[in-house]
C-alpha cells in the first residue's frame, strides 16, 4: 500500500471516528480529529464539514463560520456547506443571513430536507405565505421519501452519481417498480446522458401512476433533451389539465410551444401569467429571452429591466441586456450592478452573471482595465464552479487524430445515409457561425434551424456508458459499425431533426459548432452532408469567447489558458480533417466576410450547390427566430467594428498569447 492510500485510508478511519463522536455530544474530541486530517489534508471537505459542525455544536460560532467559508471556498456548489452556514446564523440569531444561507443551500441541492424546514419556519414568521407554503410542501415531500431514497437524492445533487446509480438500483431490487425510485434513477441517467433510458424509466412512471406529476414534469425536460418537441408538448398539454392553474405548469407549457415555434401561444401565456403576478421575476425574464427570440428588442429590454428591478441582484436580467450586444447601460445601472455584485448575499450564478454584465458595460465605455477586471473575475468564477480541465479535451481530439485515418474511411466508403438536406456549420463559438448561418439561411432553398445536439448525442451513445477515467470506446471503436448502423444512424438523423424544420425546403443547417470534433463520424453516417468551418482569427476568436457567459456548455472559455488550448487543438483537428477528408470542408473566414460579402456569399452558395440570390446579401432583413447569442448583430447589416476589438485588451492577454504561440497569434 502507498503512502499516499495509507494517508487517505487513516483520514476516512478518523473521519468515521469523528462522526461518531459528535453523535455521543464529544464535541472537542470530534473537531481534534478533524484538524489531524485537516494539518495532512486541508482540501478535504468532509473534514471540513464535520469541524465546523462540530464547532457550532460547541457553540464556538465564530470558529464555525471561518470553516464554513473555507469549504465553500473550496466548493462555491456545496449545498451542505450552505445550509451549515444556516444553521450557524439561525443559532446566533441572524434570521436574515440564515434565510439567505438556506435559499443557496436549496439551490445548490434541492433534497435538503433540513433547509426547506428552516425556509419555511423562516418566511413564515416573516408573513410570506406562499413562500412559506411551498418552502413546507418542499419538506414533507423530502420527509415522506424512504431514507434510502432521500440519500440517492442528494447523492444526485451532489454529483456523486455512480454511488447515486448504486443505491438506486439495490432499492428496486427490493421494492419493484417504486415510481420515485425509478423517477430519481431517470435523472441519474440524464445527467449520465444515457437519455433513452431515462425516458424508458419516466414513460413507465406515468404509465403506472398518471397522477405523479413530478415524473411526468421530468418526462417533458428529457424529451426536450432529445428533441422529441411535439411529444414533449404532449405531456406538457397533459400536466397542464390535471394542475390547472399552476404557474410552473404554464411556464412549462409556453417554454414547449417556444421550442416548437409557437410563438404567439407562448407569448400569450406568459403576458397572462404576467399580469396575475407582475412582480414575478422569472416570468419577465423568460419572456424577456422570448421576446429577444422573436425580434422584440425594445419589448425585451422592458422585461428585463423588470426583472432586475423587482430583484435588484438578478445578474441574469442585466447579462441579458448586456448580450443583446447593442445596449449600453446607463449609470444608476452600473452602480446597482457592482452594489449588488459586491454584495456578500448575492449567489454564486448572480454574482458571474453581474461580473460579465459590467464586464460589457465598461468595455462600452472605453473603460478596459476595470471591464478586463470584471471579465477575469467572472471568469474565474465560472471556471471554479465548472472545474473544466483542458486536458480531457485534448485528449479527445488526440483520439480523433488516431483512429479516425484515411484507411478507416475507405473502408466504410458506400456506408450511409443517401440524404443530401443537411448543412453542417462547425467551429468555435464567436467565430461568425450564426452570421454564415443567418446568410444562408435567407435563400429560398436552404432553412435554418438551431445547434442540435444529435451528432454529440450519437458520439455518446457510440461511446457507451462508462466511469470518470475509463478508457474511452469512441471513436476507436467506430471500425466495428457495420454499413447498415452507419445507414441506420444518419436517416435516423434526418428523422429525428425533421421537427426542426418548418419549410419544405432541399437543405437545412445544423449549426452546433462543437461538431467539428466528430466530422468523421458525420461524414460516415452522411456522406453526402456539406460541412462549413466558421473560422475566425485567434485573439479576436478567443478573447470573444472569453467575454461571453454562454447559457450552458462551452465550459473551454472561462480562462485565457484554456480557451487557447482549446483553439490550438481545433486547429488541429481541423487540420486532420483536411487531410483524410481533402476537399470535404468549406473554411469561411469571418475576416473575409466582413470584407467582402458578396465573394463570400457566392462562394458559399456554389460549395452547396444553389444558386446566388440578393437575399443572401440582405440577410439581416430576415426575421426568422435567431436563439444564439449573436442574434441582435445578425439583424443589422454588416459592420467591421467588431473584429480588432481585442487589441483593446492587449496588456493582459499575455496568457492567451502564450498558448496560442505565434504561429496562431499572427494569423
Amino acid at each position: 500500500m502507498t503512502l499516499t492510500a495509507q494517508g487517505s485510508t487513516d483520514s476516512e478511519d478518523r473521519l468515521r471516528r469523528a462522526k461518531g463522536l459528535l453523535q455521543n455530544g464529544k464535541f472537542v474530541e470530534a473537531g481534534a480529529l478533524c484538524e489531524q486530517i485537516l494539518d495532512r489534508e486541508p482540501q478535504h471537505r468532509d473534514a471540513l464539514y464535520t469541524a465546523a459542525v462540530a464547532q457550532r455544536y460547541g457553540r464556538h460560532y465564530g470558529e464555525a463560520l471561518l470553516l464554513v467559508g473555507q469549504l465553500i471556498e473550496l466548493d462555491p456548489t456545496y449545498g451542505r456547506a450552505f445550509q451549515e452556514r444556516g444553521h450557524i446564523y439561525r443559532d446566533i440569531g441572524d434570521a436574515e443571513r440564515a434565510l439567505t444561507a438556506y435559499q443557496v443551500a436549496v439551490s445548490h441541492n434541492g433534497a435538503l430536507a433540513a433547509s426547506w424546514q428552516m425556509l419555511a419556519d423562516l418566511h413564515l414568521a416573516a408573513g410570506r405565505r406562499d413562500a412559506a407554503d411551498h418552502a413546507s410542501a418542499q419538506y414533507l415531500r423530502l420527509a415522506d421519501m424512504p431514507p434510502e431514497l432521500l440519500s440517492v437524492a442528494s447523492a444526485i445533487e451532489e454529483g456523486r452519481l455512480f454511488n447515486a446509480e448504486r443505491q438506486c438500483r439495490a432499492y428496486l431490487q427490493t421494492h419493484g417498480h417504486d415510481v420515485e425510485a425509478m423517477r430519481l434513477l431517470a435523472q441519474i441517467g440524464t445527467k449520465f446522458n444515457v437519455l433513452d433510458e431515462a425516458e424508458f424509466l419516466l414513460e413507465s412512471c406515468v404509465v403506472l401512476e398518471p397522477d405523479f406529476l413530478l415524473a411526468r414534469y421530468d418526462y417533458v425536460d428529457v424529451l426536450n433533451k432529445r428533441h422529441k418537441f411535439e411529444r414533449a408538448l404532449e405531456q406538457a398539454t397533459e400536466l397542464r389539465s390535471k394542475d390547472p392553474g399552476n404557474a410552473q405548469v404554464e411556464m412549462l407549457y409556453a417554454n414547449e410551444n417556444l421550442l416548437l415555434g409557437n410563438f404567439d401561444e407562448a407569448l400569450g401565456i406568459y403576458q397572462r401569467l404576467l399580469a396575475k403576478t407582475p412582480n414575478s421575476p422569472g416570468i419577465n425574464l423568460t419572456l424577456g429571452h422570448a421576446l429577444k427570440t422573436v425580434g422584440k428588442q425594445e419589448e425585451a429590454i422592458a422585461a428585463y429591466r423588470r426583472a432586475y428591478t423587482v430583484k435588484p441582484e438578478l445578474g441574469d436580467a442585466y447579462w441579458s441586456l448586456a448580450n443583446l450586444k447593442t445596449y449600453r447601460f446607463q449609470d444608476a445601472e452600473i452602480e446597482q450592478m457592482r452594489a449588488a455584485e459586491d454584495a456578500a448575499t448575492t449567489r454564486l450564478a448572480d454574482r458571474y452573471h453581474l461580473c460579465f454584465a459590467l464586464g460589457k458595460a465598461l468595455e462600452d465605455r472605453g473603460e478596459y482595465a476595470k471591464s478586463f477586471d470584471y471579465y477575469e473575475r467572472g471568469n474565474r468564477l465560472k471556471r471554479d464552479e465548472l472545474k473544466y480541465d483542458w486536458r480531457r479535451i485534448s485528449g479527445e481530439i488526440d483520439l480523433q487524430v488516431e483512429h479516425v485515418s484515411s484507411a478507416l474511411l475507405d473502408s466504410k466508403r458506400g456506408s450511409g445515409s443517401s440524404a443530401r438536406d443537411p448543412i453542417f456549420i462547425v467551429g468555435l463559438p464567436r467565430a461568425g457561425s450564426t452570421l454564415i448561418e443567418q446568410i444562408l439561411a435567407s435563400h429560398s432553398q436552404i432553412e435554418g434551424t438551431m445547434e442540435l445536439p444529435n451528432i454529440l448525442a450519437l458520439a455518446h451513445k457510440i461511446d457507451g456508458r462508462r466511469r470518470v477515467g475509463d478508457e474511452a470506446r469512441y471513436p476507436g471503436n467506430l471500425g466495428e459499425l457495420t454499413k447498415d448502423e452507419l445507414t441506420g444512424f444518419g436517416d435516423a438523423y434526418v428523422r429525428d431533426t425533421m421537427i426542426h424544420r418548418k419549410a419544405e425546403t432541399p437543405y437545412f443547417i445544423d449549426k452546433m459548432p462543437n461538431n467539428f470534433r466528430h466530422l468523421g463520424l458525420v461524414h460516415m453516417i452522411l456522406p453526402n452532408a456539406k460541412i462549413i468551418d466558421a473560422r475566425r482569427g485567434a485573439m479576436s476568436c478567443c478573447f470573444s469567447g472569453f467575454k461571453q457567459l454562454f447559457a450552458e456548455g462551452q465550459e473551454f472559455t472561462y480562462g485565457l489558458e484554456e480557451v487557447g488550448h482549446y483553439y490550438r487543438d481545433y486547429v488541429r483537428l481541423m487540420d486532420h480533417w483536411d487531410a483524410v477528408l481533402p476537399g470535404k470542408v468549406l473554411r469561411v473566414d469571418y475576416h473575409d466576410v466582413v470584407t467582402d460579402l458578396e465573394a463570400q456569399v457566392r462562394r458559399l452558395l456554389d460549395f452547396i450547390g444553389v444558386p446566388f440570390e440578393q437575399g443572401c446579401i440582405d440577410f439581416h432583413a430576415n426575421d426568422r427566430a435567431v436563439r444564439t447569442a449573436s442574434s441582435e448583430q445578425v439583424r443589422q447589416p454588416i459592420f467591421r467594428s467588431g473584429l480588432d476589438q481585442w487589441e483593446n485588451y492587449l496588456p493582459y492577454l499575455n496568457p492567451l498569447r502564450t498558448v496560442l504561440g505565434p504561429e496562431l497569434v499572427n494569423m
